[in-house]
């Protein structure tokens, strides 16, 4: 896997790079002390993981991932612990608290190795009117996937919400999600995944982002990294 540590810190830096080495499946191809040389590595490399720092001078970690086109994997490395909750909205493999240890960080490849198995695994797609039975507890429920407005992650279940009704799946929705349809169906944030036919409204929200109003009334807001893709996808 293509790999670039993205670390403001000289020594932080070196340092992560020699306990990566270490680690035969990640191919380091460049390394950057803030997010402009960074840009240009990303750019030129399209790197499959990301080892990114959070706070550096200039911009953040969180404002690089905003400018990329593509989607790498990402595992965070910062001192500070109070960017852990934001950083699930860019599906990150996992979140080092520096000083980092080499048995960390080898939890981190491990998750990382995981997570790209996992997504090479080939993956049955569904058909917009393929049908889902959903058993929950003593409910059980035949549901066609055009009608489900929206899928919304709860821990370790999904609830999925059709017609009138909802219920619970245990399945984490990044293993729902890539079955979807995307022509269909888009991940607006880490905690949801919406059916497009069923958005009724799309108002301005805080910042770039944007805020979905579902055929059922629910609001539901666009993280800003999520915001420009779906522009797009909406848009002639």
């Amino acid at each position: 896997m293509k790999t670039i540590v993205v670390e403001d810190s000289r020594l932080a830096r070196e340092g992560l790079l020699k306990m990566l080495r270490g680690f035969p499946d990640l191919d380091i191809v460049g390394a950057a002390d803030h997010p402009q040389p960074a840009m240009d590595l990303i750019e030129s490399h399209k790197p499959d993981v990301l080892f990114l720092d959070i706070h550096m001078p200039g911009e953040s970690g969180f404002d690089l991932l905003d400018k990329l086109d593509y989607k790498p994997k990402v595992i965070f490395t910062t001192a500070y612990s109070e960017y852990a909750y934001k950083s699930f909205e860019y599906n990150a493999i996992d979140y080092l608290l520096k000083p980092i240890s080499l048995e960390r960080l080898n939890e981190a490849v491990l998750k990382l190795s995981v997570e790209q198995g996992s997504a090479q695994e080939p993956t049955q797609l569904l058909e917009i009117e393929s049908k889902m039975f959903i058993k929950d507890g003593d409910d059980c429920h035949l549901v066609t996937l055009s009608s489900i407005r929206y899928f919304e992650s709860c821990k370790n279940y999904v609830r999925v919400y059709f017609d009138d009704k909802n219920a619970f799946v245990k399945k984490a929705l990044n293993s729902i999600e890539r079955r979807l349809p995307a022509q269909r169906f888009f991940r607006v944030s880490r905690q949801y995944v919406v059916n497009l036919f069923e958005i009724q409204n799309i108002d301005e929200g805080v910042g770039d982002g944007y805020s979905l109003t579902m055929s059922d009334g629910k609001v539901i807001d666009v993280s800003r990294r999520n915001a420009t893709e779906l522009k797009n996808l909406l848009s002639f």
